[in-house]
């Protein structure tokens, strides 16, 4: 039984708070972010048919986690986007409370959506369900119905699911908390997308010698990357470390070998995957010219979210930009992708201290050992000396400072500016720290310390969905 539509609520919600927060200073100039409401996890990101579509998390209605929708974006090029018709409603009894998170395939020619509908009863228990849809002519999708029930041995909370094919036969990775309240990650095959086989569980608390690895593991994604198999996910309940996990819940990512024909993956340790205040719910696609690229949530839930100063002007959180990954001698290599060069205006190099605040790609090279201190705006601070970075920002909540660090030397930077963002790329990838920052405009970057040995920035041109 469909439940009664909300279209009219949002359709009026977005004609009313677009203005509001296209004209909010923070409101970026080349990320993706909600027209209104909040955004949060990137969905279903998939080339299909010539062009590119990313799906996401959205509550049109209202800057809490309430009400999700799936709304969408497709781009021919991964530069130029425009919107889509909304791809779900949470309007069947299947996922009343929710269309959360999932993923998108290719399934004989037809662009296929696999997601979790999320359903909560009036005792505070819930459940969850597998479901599909898919695309119709017109752009938008039609509901298929549940396929995979609650598995046994698990709580209400199963969801996140990441399906792709392998040698003719589809695999579905899930989040997941067993009974004991321990994450897990489940695996999952089939035939048809439609009838599912348990192949058991891959990863998580009490696997591969993980003894205290959280209550919740959520956003799994595993795939193939050089000579490895790379998971990654988003551990909820790892414990915090000096230096390391210090968000609310953090993203990471692990490599090893994956056996399909025993369901198994071995793998090392656990990799903090972003080691900025904000970053969550990675997703990442195989394109068709072979790269393997990510998208994330730059934001965090149950942190200081809902303090941003963005509520006031009725939007909240926005994508990362989109990056490029590679898998060398052992570790995970992020960068930004390629084409965002073509954002670039005119080049720059360095002329004093302070530069005008603006959107901007920043390019430098430092000798090892040199301290170098930037401060966006007087709303965050990076500071480099020999044990690498870190991090300073303002609590939202109350009169303290945070702190987010990276360790290791420290050779190059490239730092990726928009209005309320900051995504700074250590040594070519290496690592990479993602924030957000809302700084009172007009405001000035300023440089202290040393004189980088190189150094370059360019202003990068709006790039706003249509």
């Amino acid at each position: 039984m469909s439940l009664p539509s909300r279209l009219p609520a949002i359709l009026q919600a977005v004609m009313k708070g677009q203005p509001r927060a296209l004209a909010d200073s923070h409101y970026p100039h080349w990320h993706h972010a909600p027209v209104t409401g909040l955004m949060n996890d990137p969905n279903g990101f998939v080339e299909f048919a010539g062009r590119y579509h990313l799906f996401y998390q959205w509550n049109p209605l209202a800057c809490d986690h309430k009400f999700k929708c799936w709304g969408h974006w497709s781009s021919a090029d991964l530069l130029h986007w425009q919107h889509e018709p909304i791809a779900l409603m949470p309007d069947e009894e299947y996922d009343r409370n929710g269309c959360y998170s999932g993923s998108a395939v290719d399934s004989q020619g037809t662009l296929t959506l696999c997601y979790t509908g999320n359903v909560k009863f009036d005792d505070g228990s819930r459940t969850a369900w597998q479901c599909l849809a898919t695309e119709n002519t017109d752009g938008t999708f039609t509901k298929l119905g549940p396929v995979l029930p609650l598995p046994e041995g698990y709580t209400g909370h199963v969801r996140d699911p990441k399906v792709w094919q392998h040698e003719g036969r589809w695999y579905m990775v899930l989040g997941a908390q067993d009974l004991q309240k321990r994450g897990k990650v489940l695996l999952f095959s089939s035939a048809d997308l439609h009838e599912w086989t348990s192949q058991g569980e891959i990863a998580g608390y009490d696997i591969n010698g993980l003894d205290d690895a959280g209550y919740m593991w959520e956003c799994p994604d595993l795939f193939a990357l050089g000579d490895q198999h790379i998971l990654i996910c988003c551990p909820q309940g790892v414990p915090r470390e000096k230096e390391r996990y210090l968000n609310t819940y953090p993203a990471v990512w692990m490599s090893g070998d994956f056996d399909y024909h025993r369901a198994a993956f071995k793998h090392g340790e656990l990799h903090e995957l972003d080691a900025g205040f904000e970053f969550y719910a990675p997703q990442t696609m195989q394109a068709s010219d072979g790269r393997r690229l990510l998208v994330g949530w730059m934001g965090v839930p149950d942190g200081e979210e809902m303090l941003q100063p963005t509520l006031a002007n009725g939007w909240i959180h926005q994508m990362t930009c989109l990056r490029e990954l590679e898998f060398i001698d052992g570790q995970l290599w992020q960068r930004p992708l390629r084409e965002l060069t073509a954002l670039r205006g005119e080049a720059h190099s360095w002329q004093d201290s302070a530069l005008p605040l603006k959107p901007m790609e920043i390019s430098l090279e430092t000798a090892r050992g040199d301290a170098l201190r930037i401060d966006f705006g007087g709303s965050l601070t990076l500071e480099r000396d020999a044990n690498g970075i870190r991090l300073a920002r303002r609590s939202l909540a109350k009169d303290e400072t945070h702190y987010r660090y990276w360790r290791g030397e420290v050779r190059s930077l490239r730092i990726f500016i928009d209005q309320s963002s900051v995504e700074i790329f250590i040594n070519d990838g290496e690592g990479v720290m993602s924030s957000r920052y809302f700084p009172d405009y007009p405001a000035q970057l300023v440089l202290s310390g040393i004189t980088p040995e190189a150094f370059c920035y360019w202003p990068l041109r709006r790039c706003m969905v249509e």
